[in-house]
């Protein structure tokens, strides 16, 4: 009767187990990835923490995040810069209120500010897609929101990491950093996002928003955020931020720069 009454009991228990086990369910996961080279200013890196706290708690986003079927997402921010200069500032984390909006921003706006060498979009779309895998949440749309200041002069060619995360059903959004405040002009594109366009975007909806004057950032920034959130742009609700397709643009001219530059510093 013991065993029995044993048996019953973890056949029970069993499904209330499982259903415990089953990971939280999101409408997005998104990872913010923020360019943190040596080519930002201590100004530059501040207005950029500052823009993502501000948007995150904006009426705008949260708004946006409380339309959705699940009324939450999950979502990481990760700076970056050389192919293997990453910092999770933020990791995997739940926003469904203001409440948690505000813990997000708080972390982003407290933690130390770090400079790091070298510019590897290629790198921070890597170590974004192995964020994903890492998420302790389920959900089917994946975005990654890549901000930078420059090409990509550092790790694998830009192309073949893009390629890895498309392949995988990821949609990568840019945000190029247009600006002249930083130092290291010799790595700055004036069509950085034709660039973004060509080289670095993809997958369903993916879109481009400039940045050309610091005071555009938090603005760009809480439209980006709301465009991806809402899903707007994936579903062809936005044609205004989409990218279109141009005649192609040398995706290796970041690594290119960086050769002219070794060999001049390597000159008598």
């Amino acid at each position: 009767m013991r065993r029995l009454a044993l048996a019953l009991i973890l056949c029970l228990a069993a499904p209330a187990a499982a259903q415990e086990a089953a990971p939280v369910e999101v409408d997005l996961h998104l990872v913010l990835a923020v360019d943190v080279s040596r080519s930002m200013s201590p100004r530059e890196l501040e207005i950029q923490r500052r823009g993502y706290a501000e948007a995150l708690t904006s009426s705008e986003v949260l708004g946006a995040i409380l339309a959705g079927p699940l009324r939450r997402i999950a979502l990481t921010y990760v700076e970056w810069a050389g192919d293997s200069a990453h910092r999770v500032v933020v990791d995997w984390t739940l926003v469904a209120s203001e409440a948690d909006a505000r813990a997000v921003a708080a972390r982003i706006t407290g933690a130390e500010r770090l400079n790091m060498r070298r510019t590897s979009i290629s790198g921070a779309l890597t170590f974004a897609h192995l964020r994903l895998g890492l998420s302790p949440f389920a959900g089917w749309r994946q975005v990654i929101d890549i901000s930078g200041d420059g090409p990509n002069n550092q790790g694998r060619p830009v192309l073949a990491a893009r390629d890895d995360v498309l392949a995988a059903g990821v949609t990568i959004n840019g945000l190029p950093l247009m600006t002249r405040d930083g130092a290291g002009g010799q790595w700055q594109l004036d069509d950085l996002d034709l660039y973004y366009r060509d080289c670095v975007i993809g997958g369903p909806g993916a879109f481009v928003i400039p940045v050309r004057d610091w005071s555009e950032f938090p603005g760009a920034v809480r439209r980006k955020l709301v465009l991806e959130i809402s899903g707007l742009a994936a579903a062809g609700l936005h044609q205004a931020q989409l990218a279109v397709p141009g005649p192609g643009y040398d995706c290796l001219i970041g690594e290119r720069i960086r050769e002219r530059e070794r060999l001049y510093w390597n000159s008598p």
